[in-house]
């Protein structure tokens, strides 16, 4: 799941190619998936246009394939572009993916990067207390990733409205919680362990004309 820069989406849209090229390999499609999520109602599908203009997605597929490339033509993929959600939205399509996520043959990529900040981006938050730009921004980051590791969707939800930070992918992080939680309340019997393993900047902020972007990766385990 990746979310959409370009095209406005109020909920959820679906690829309607067959097949993505990479450098190292075609990952192909899943039809059947596809299918079986426009048959709920509430996916619309992506032009061809919209599809190859989208990065968040595109981002990933080159390290799909080379973690994959022992299962070559052996896997299917299933891109969904997710657009500017409401929590009732999010929680919705996490119902719906839920089990998907359920099943352990399936891996979810979830797109995203954390703060964008600088007059560039429209947005300049800065908690003086903890030192210069850079150090208030990863503290900010620091914070939305913690509640993330809580899988605590609405508390997510809350740290957003309250400090706008600029996540791009935070409407896909918002389903995948709402997913996480729908399991965990269906099923006592697992647990859910999401840890951060890695954040950098792009540069470090400062004074107000510099700009910077933030990234993190986490990884999702129930046992």
């Amino acid at each position: 799941m990746g979310p959409s820069h370009h095209v406005r989406l109020s909920g959820c849209a679906l690829s309607s190619t067959q097949k993505y090229k990479t450098p190292l390999s075609d990952l192909h499609v899943d039809m059947q998936v596809n299918a079986d999520l426009e048959m709920s109602g509430q996916f619309e599908w992506m032009d061809l246009d919209t599809d190859e203009n989208e990065h968040s997605i595109e981002m990933h597929l080159p390290y799909i394939a080379k973690i994959m490339e022992t299962y070559k033509n052996q896997f299917t993929i299933v891109p969904i572009l997710v657009g500017s959600l409401s929590p009732e939205k999010e929680a919705f399509y996490g119902r719906l993916l839920s089990s998907y996520l359920a099943d352990p043959q399936n891996l979810f990529v979830i797109s995203s990067d954390f703060c964008h900040w600088g007059q560039r981006f429209r947005y300049t938050y800065y908690d003086r207390s903890c030192g210069n730009i850079y150090q208030s921004i990863e503290a900010l980051d620091r914070a939305g990733m913690s509640i993330i590791e809580n899988l605590n969707p609405t508390e997510f939800t809350n740290y957003l409205k309250k400090y706008g930070n600029t996540i791009c992918g935070r409407h896909p992080i918002g389903i995948l919680l709402q997913a996480v939680q729908e399991l965990l309340r269906n099923d006592s019997t697992i647990s859910a362990n999401l840890k951060f393993l890695k954040y950098a900047q792009s540069s470090q902020c400062r004074n107000v004309n510099d700009s910077s972007v933030s990234y993190a990766s986490a990884a999702l385990v129930f046992e």
